[in-house]
């Protein structure tokens, strides 16, 4: 029997590309057993968002 070697895939990293936002707003959704806070750009598209629960 003739073994089969298995090529490796490599992937790509791209680098995060730093986003200058002058205006925005900060959401804050809190309950009983969580809190998100959304940051957002003035039109509403998302940001950043972050859970401490």
């Amino acid at each position: 029997m003739a073994v089969q070697k298995s090529a490796k895939k490599t992937t790509i990293r791209r680098r995060r590309e730093r986003k200058n936002i002058e205006k925005g707003a900060a959401h804050i959704q809190s309950t009983f057993n969580n809190t998100i806070v959304t940051i957002s750009d003035v039109y509403g598209n998302a940001i950043s968002w972050a859970s401490a629960g």
